[in-house]
């Protein structure tokens, strides 16, 4: 009698910069720890890639010419923060990551807004009413599409001219929200609400509401709104009990997603999946805190997040029981008070991550 062989997930890790280094170090110790416990059901096989600011001091690129070739051959990538004081932001983020995330067309962010048990909220609201809810965000187009020049600096000082267009296709606004709705059928709510700004950008928009308000027409088993974006930040803050699943473009759903994780406690635990749903590519799996300059290298990051991330990895893996177990472990330790500052506790990276370790294995 033969024993099948366990599933081996080929993983690229890009640390990157910042803090970066330090949470991708964390999630993949709590992730082996995971696949050590698993009986021999899965493990990973990591490979590291050292891309980000340094390299680019080092070498003028963000990432190695070939990168993108060698990233297509792995089951997933696990990236930590881009962006360095010495590198300028629009550099070493369409150097790295928005390389990584057009060129594999990983067009579906997803971002959960989970609130976790001893982590004060700075929303009352949270104190007595179970909020959980998800931002799904466009992430190939709107926004962030990279349309556009600066030109006209031979006029002088004050001359020059900056375009920067949005672009909005019905193909990228029609798969983004079949995504939401199909999401929303798995959620005890079902619910969309999609994000909008018709009334000042008549082109684009018009054709985002128009889009969803067909697609809606195949979903009559979802409830649906559609709320302009300063009203959905309000909404956030004042009524998020009536949150199920959010769908915004490229720029509103960042923006959005973050007050979310901020109303949540913290940026430090925010997770998100960079999703290529039709697996031509691979999927990135990543934190949303950013590089973190400041507490660099000091033991302080908060890496609640980067294992969130992990957690949505497992779920894309089809180990949705895996991944609860990986969340439960995510509510134990923040439940049991150890915490990093950013959630006003005094533990380090290092505490997390054993304490994360630790209740996996109990």
């Amino acid at each position: 009698m033969t024993t099948a062989a366990p599933r081996t997930f080929r993983i690229a890790a890009i640390p990157a910069d910042g803090v970066g280094r330090e949470v991708v170090a964390a999630g993949r110790a709590v992730l082996d720890a995971l696949a050590a416990d698993s009986g021999g059901a899965f493990a990973f096989e990591w490979e590291e890639f050292p891309w980000g600011c340094a390299f680019y001091e080092r070498t003028g690129k963000m990432i190695d010419d070939d990168g993108l070739e060698r990233l297509k051959g792995f089951d997933a990538i696990y990236f930590g923060a881009v962006g360095w004081p010495t590198v300028p932001d629009h550099i070493s983020l369409w150097g790295l990551r928005l390389k990584i995330c057009q060129n594999f067309d990983q067009w579906a962010n997803v971002r959960p807004v989970h609130f976790l048990p001893g982590v004060t909220s700075p929303l009352r609201k949270a104190d007595d009413t179970e909020l959980d809810w998800v931002v799904v965000r466009e992430n190939s187009e709107g926004e962030y599409a990279g349309l556009g020049g600066r030109n006209l600096s031979g006029r002088g000082p004050g001359g020059e001219v900056a375009i920067q267009s949005a672009l909005f296709t019905e193909v990228g606004c029609e798969r983004i929200m079949r995504f939401a709705f199909d999401l929303a059928r798995t959620r005890s709510r079902r619910k969309v609400s999609s994000v909008t700004k018709s009334n000042a950008q008549q082109y684009g928009m018009v054709l985002w509401d128009d889009v969803f308000k067909r697609v809606a027409l195949d979903y009559p088993d979802v409830e649906t709104e559609s709320v302009l974006v300063d009203a959905m930040s309000a909404k956030f803050v004042l009524k998020p009990e009536d949150l199920s699943v959010v769908v915004a473009s490229n720029l509103n759903a960042d923006i959005l997603s973050d007050l979310g994780s901020a109303l949540a406690g913290s940026l430090g635990l925010a997770a998100s999946a960079n999703l290529n749903p039709e697996r031509r590519f691979p999927s990135m799996f990543e934190p949303v805190h950013g590089s973190a300059p400041d507490i660099a290298g000091q033991g302080l990051a908060n890496p609640i997040g980067a294992v969130g991330s992990a957690a949505l990895m497992l779920e894309h893996f089809g180990l949705p029981d895996q991944a609860a177990r990986l969340n439960k472990a995510i509510e134990t330790t923040t439940a049991a008070g150890i915490l990093t500052r950013d959630v006003g506790g005094t533990a380090s990276t290092e505490d997390v991550t054993k304490a994360l370790v630790d209740a996996l294995t109990v």
